[in-house]
């Protein structure tokens, strides 16, 4: 079907549109969910792929909970085939029913739609969040007492499981999608949980219509949250340069001062920063968190947290990889295991790389690293099934080395 041109006020969209990406991929995937935004969107996208000649695709997750969203994934199949755009729908059945279910399915999506993304040659994804999502969000981490990093408004692109995802919608609002849709005879459904003021973004939603009445609408707190978005740039700017006085690497591990002579927002940065790289975690701790993190080594000099060991001795905090976060982690040997380590020797097709841990007690010269032996639990080692090839940072066969190839600092820099 070949969609009409863009005119009007429907020009503007399709400029955004097509400004999402800085460098557009070969092959575009749109997430589309049956709701409003998402299938204007797609409808958008599909436009502009006339004109620009890229090759786009839909994806769509049902997650399976609730009745009817499998007709509504269906819908949007339909819509898809109507308007010749290829579509694809991934079902997510792996819910034991424990942890936070909104953070699970979350994880759970953007992890299905990386591995389409991957198995299809796509380069990139654009959801559909507008800025009445950023003003949502934005309410909700007040409530948390969130600092600059949670106020910040959401990035109009970033990196999830290493794929690009981008927002082109970021500066349209949820009103004006609803009146292109309608513009252009475009169907949509309403999720019946947008009703229900059992979930928390639904209570904040209704009293942001209470709150436009006193000015503080969508448009003036996106116009804070994009403030806050420049503050945390210039931080982040700054911590960068103070990573390179303050913070040291010791092959693989993270060491710094408890108390470097930076402001101390700076230093709460560098430790939070640190966790999340060590960690591979796709966002900072909470400030929560980093408070009893820092509370659980003025008690013990010891705590855990984010998938990392810290330890704090002469006033030296020392941050490691935990042993029991990478336990099942494993990869080919020519792969990056743990997004940090590469691995090097005379490779064999069955060989894997995956934690030493408790086959330490095989290495008798693993002090001689001079690392501690939690650190040691945690590197990477050479396997061929159960049997231990080569432990390089526990001196154990030295044919094989391993080095770390994502560093902090220019990690920092990038992030």
């Amino acid at each position: 079907m070949q969609l009409s041109p863009a005119t009007g006020p429907d020009t503007r969209l399709v400029h955004w549109i097509g400004k999402a990406f800085k460098v557009t991929p070969d092959k575009i995937g749109i997430a589309v969910s049956g709701g409003g935004d998402s299938m204007a969107m797609l409808h958008l996208f599909a436009r502009w792929a006339q004109v620009s000649g890229h090759e786009i695709a839909a994806v769509t997750v049902d997650h399976g909970l609730r009745d009817g969203s499998d007709k509504e994934a269906a819908g949007v199949a339909a819509f898809c085939a109507q308007i010749g755009v290829p579509h694809q729908t991934l079902v997510w059945q792996d819910w034991d029913g424990h942890g936070n279910l909104q953070a699970v399915a979350r994880d759970a999506r953007y992890r299905l739609m990386t591995d389409w993304a991957r198995a299809n040659g796509v380069g990139g994804i654009a959801i559909g969040h507008t800025k009445d999502d950023s003003a949502e969000t934005f309410v909700m981490r007040l409530a948390r007492k969130a600092g600059v990093d949670g106020l910040a408004a959401m990035d109009k692109a970033f990196v999830r499981n290493g794929l690009l995802f981008v927002r082109p919608l970021w500066m349209c609002s949820r009103a004006e999608l609803r009146d292109y849709l309608a513009r252009n005879d475009v169907a949509w459904v309403d999720d019946p949980s947008n009703d229900d003021i059992d979930f928390e973004r639904i209570r904040v939603r209704k009293a942001l219509g209470e709150l436009a009445g006193l000015g503080v609408g969508t448009d003036a707190l996106q116009h804070t949250a994009t403030a806050m978005r420049s503050a945390r740039e210039a931080l982040d700017h700054y911590t960068a340069i103070e990573a390179r006085r303050h913070v040291k690497a010791e092959q693989g591990d993270l060491v710094m001062p408890l108390h470097p002579d930076v402001p101390a927002e700076i230093t709460r940065r560098l430790r939070s920063k640190a966790i999340q790289w060590m960690g591979q975690l796709p966002y900072p701790p909470r400030l929560t968190s980093m408070q009893h993190l820092m509370e659980g080594l003025s008690l013990e000099g010891k705590h855990t947290l984010g998938g990392c060991v810290v330890t704090l001795k002469d006033g030296q905090m020392r941050i490691m990889r935990e042993a029991n976060a990478v336990r099942s982690h494993a990869c080919r040997t020519d792969q990056i295991w743990d997004g940090r380590w590469a691995v090097s020797g005379p490779d064999a097709p069955h060989l894997q790389v995956r934690a030493l841990g408790d086959a330490i007690a095989g290495c008798p010269d693993w002090r001689a690293a001079g690392l501690p032996r939690t650190s040691v639990l945690a590197s990477p080692a050479i396997w061929a099934d159960n049997t231990l090839i080569s432990a390089p940072l526990a001196g154990f066969n030295a044919q094989w080395t391993a080095r770390i190839v994502a560093d902090f600092h220019s990690w920092l820099v990038a992030h």
